[in-house]
C-alpha cells in the first residue's frame, strides 16, 4: 500500500495547507499526534503520512501531490529522523518546492535534538547517513544538503519528551495560522464582471507609482475587487497584510490595533508592545525597509489613518504596492487638472486611481439571476421582470445582491410587488434600495438587523443570542433570514459581519427617528452616548 493519509483521509486529488514529516517510532503517538489533532481542529487541512503502513522504498506519488499542493512544511527533527529514507526524501522535496515558491514556508521542529545535529556538525545524524552510503549512495549528498540547508531556517526547539508541548504547539498553530490567513481571502461565491477590473488594476500595479487607489461609492464592490487582487499576487511579495474596515477602527481608537495586526502579518510573529500610535509608526517604518511588501488598506477616508499605517512609501523595501479603497478621495494629496503646485504634481506620481463603475446590464442581470433564482440567466417566466428590477439598481453590486437574495423562492406576484416599490423610489439613492429589503422584515428581524448595525459588527454572535432571547425573539431563525437576503453575514469564526453600506443604512434608520439623539433608540458613538446620559441627569460629573 502506498503512501496514504490516516484518520479517514485521502490524499488522492486533495489539497493540502500543512505536511506534516516526522519519524513514526519517535513521535508519532506523542508530540506529532497532539499537534495534529491542534491543527485539524483550527481548521486546517494536514497531510500526515502513514509511515508504518508503506511498501517499496520510492516516494509515491501521492506523497508528492501532497508536498507540492501544501503551503507550510512541518519537518519534525527527533534522534531517529535521519535513518528513514522515507524522512529524508520527504525533506529534499520540501527544499525543492520551498525553494521554487515563495508562497511555501519551512518551519522546522528540533524535537529532543539539536540544530547542530540537523547541520551534520555531529555524529547523530552522520551515523545514520553512513548507513545509507552502501544502497543509497547516489542520494546521500542531496539528502545532506537538504539536512544542513534546513537547519539553517529559524526554527523551534523542544528539549525533552512531553516538555514544554503546548506551548510549542500553540506557537505552531500562530505561526501556521497567520501564514495561511495572510496569502488568502475569502471572496463572494458569485463573481460576475470582476476579472476585467482585477487585469486593469494589474496594469496600474506594473506602473511605478507605489499606491493604487481604487474609488468608488459604497456597495460597488471595492473589497471585493482588492481581495481578488490579493489573492492573485500576495505570493509575489516578501510579505503582505489585508487591514480591513480601517476608517471604522479609526473612529473606535483601535488604529494600534491595525499597527500590530500589520507587523504581526508582514513579520509572521507576534507583535512587539505598542503603546501609542507614535511608537507604531516607527516600528514599521523601521522593520519594512528591506522587505518587498504588499499592503492593502480597505475604507481609508483620512489622511491620519493612512499616515499612520502606510505614511511614506520609503517605509518599504523595493517593489512594495499599497493598495487603498476608499470612497472618498478629497484626503490624497493628488494634483487637480490646473493645478501648478511642485509639491503637489510630485505627490500625485506617488497615486494611480482606479475608478469603479457601476456594472454593465448583461452582468448586472446575471448576478441579480444568481441571487434571486440560483441561475445564470433568468428563465423566461422571469426574464421581462428581472430586467425591469436590473434596470432599477443603477447597476450598484450590493443593491443586487440585496434585492435578489430577498425575491429568492418567492412568487411573482412578490416580485410585481418589489418592482413597483423600485419604481416609486430614486433609482441612484442606495438607501431607498437597501430599506425595501429592511422593509420586508418582521419586527424582530428589523430590531435585530439595527442591533447589529449599531453595536455588534465583528462580535461573536454568542452573547447577542442571549440578549436577543430574553427579548422574547427568535435569533437562531431570524439570523438565518438575515444572512439569506445578504442583510449580514456569519463568518466561520461565529462572529457577525455587515456590508459598511448596510451598516450606514441601519444607522441611518435610527437617526431618523429624531432630530434629537436623546429621542432615538439606540446610541452607539460614546461621545455622544455621555453627552445624553449627562443631560438625563444619568451621569454628573460637577
Amino acid at each position: 500500500m502506498s503512501a496514504s493519509v490516516d484518520d479517514g483521509h485521502s490524499s488522492s486529488g486533495a489539497e493540502f495547507e500543512v505536511f506534516l514529516s516526522f519519524r513514526g517510532p519517535d513521535t508519532r503517538l506523542s508530540f506529532t499526534d497532539n499537534l495534529y489533532h491542534s491543527l485539524v481542529r483550527a481548521g486546517i487541512r494536514v497531510f500526515r503520512d502513514n509511515e508504518e503502513i508503506r511498501q517499496g522504498e520510492k516516494i509515491a506519488d501521492e506523497l508528492l501531490h501532497a508536498i507540492k499542493s501544501s503551503k507550510i512544511y512541518l519537518p519534525i527533527f527527533s534522534r531517529g529522523y535521519a535513518s528513514s529514507v522515507w524522512c529524508l526524501g520527504e525533506l529534499t522535496h520540501m527544499m525543492e518546492c520551498s525553494s521554487k515558491a515563495k508562497d511555501k514556508m519551512i518551519l522546522p521542529v528540533f524535537y529532543d535534538v539539536d540544530p547542530d545535529d540537523v547541520k551534520l556538525k555531529t555524529r547523530l545524524y552522520l551515523d545514520a547517513l553512513e548507513k545509507h552510503e552502501g544502497k543509497y549512495g547516489l542520494d546521500v549528498p542531496q539528502w545532506k544538503e537538504a539536512l544542513t540547508e534546513v537547519a539553517r531556517i529559524r526554527g523551534l526547539a523542544l528539549k525533552g519528551k512531553g516538555h514544554g508541548e503546548g506551548e510549542i504547539i500553540n506557537t505552531i498553530l500562530d505561526e501556521v495560522w497567520n501564514k495561511l490567513m495572510k496569502r488568502r481571502r475569502n471572496l463572494p461565491k458569485h463573481l460576475v464582471g470582476i476579472d476585467d477590473q482585477v487585469e486593469a488594476i494589474m496594469d496600474l500595479l506594473t506602473h511605478d507609482v507605489p499606491h493604487v487607489v481604487i474609488h468608488g461609492m459604497g456597495g460597488i464592490g471595492k473589497t471585493t475587487l482588492a481581495s481578488a487582487v490579493f489573492n492573485r499576487i500576495s505570493n509575489q511579495f516578501d510579505g503582505c497584510s489585508f487591514l480591513s474596515d480601517v476608517r471604522e477602527s479609526a473612529q473606535r481608537g483601535r488604529i494600534i490595533d491595525l499597527q500590530k495586526q500589520l507587523l504581526s502579518e508582514i513579520l509572521q510573529c507576534r507583535s512587539p508592545e505598542i503603546h501609542n500610535s507614535d511608537v507604531g509608526i516607527n516600528i514599521i517604518s523601521e522593520r519594512f525597509r528591506n522587505k518587498k511588501v504588499l499592503l492593502i488598506l480597505d475604507d481609508v477616508d483620512k489622511q491620519d489613518q493612512l499616515s499612520k499605517l502606510a505614511g511614506k512609501s520609503d517605509w518599504f523595501g523595493p517593489g512594495s504596492k499599497i493598495i487603498l479603497t476608499t470612497r472618498d478621495i478629497n484626503f490624497l494629496p493628488i494634483k487637480e487638472e490646473g493645478e501648478e503646485s511642485s509639491w503637489n504634481q510630485a505627490r500625485s506620481k506617488e497615486y494611480e486611481i482606479y475608478e469603479m463603475a457601476e456594472m454593465d446590464s448583461s452582468d448586472a442581470l446575471k448576478l441579480f439571476s444568481q441571487h434571486a433564482l440560483g441561475m445564470d440567466s433568468p428563465p423566461p417566466r422571469y426574464e421581462d421582470i428581472s430586467l425591469k428590477i436590473t434596470n432599477k439598481t443603477g447597476g450598484l453590486p450590493l443593491a443586487l445582491e440585496v434585492i435578489g437574495a430577498s425575491l429568492f423562492g418567492k412568487n411573482r406576484t412578490i416580485w410585481e410587488g418589489m418592482l413597483r416599490k423600485l419604481d416609486s423610489m430614486p433609482n441612484q439613492e442606495v438607501f431607498i434600495k437597501l430599506k425595501i429589503s429592511y422593509d420586508m422584515l418582521d419586527p424582530a428581524q428589523k430590531e435585530i438587523f439595527l442591533d447589529i448595525a449599531c453595536y455588534f459588527i465583528g462580535r461573536d454572535i454568542l452573547h447577542p443570542c442571549y440578549m436577543w432571547e430574553a427579548s422574547g425573539y427568535f435569533p437562531k431563525a431570524d439570523l438565518l433570514i438575515l444572512a439569506r437576503m445578504s442583510l449580514i453575514k456569519i463568518e466561520k469564526d461565529d462572529t457577525l459581519w455587515m456590508h459598511d453600506q448596510l451598516r450606514d443604512f441601519g444607522r441611518q434608520i435610527i437617526q431618523l427617528e429624531d432630530n434629537e439623539s436623546r429621542k432615538r433608540s439606540r446610541l452607539w458613538e460614546p461621545e455622544i452616548a455621555l453627552k445624553v446620559l449627562q443631560r438625563i441627569g444619568v451621569f454628573n460629573f460637577s
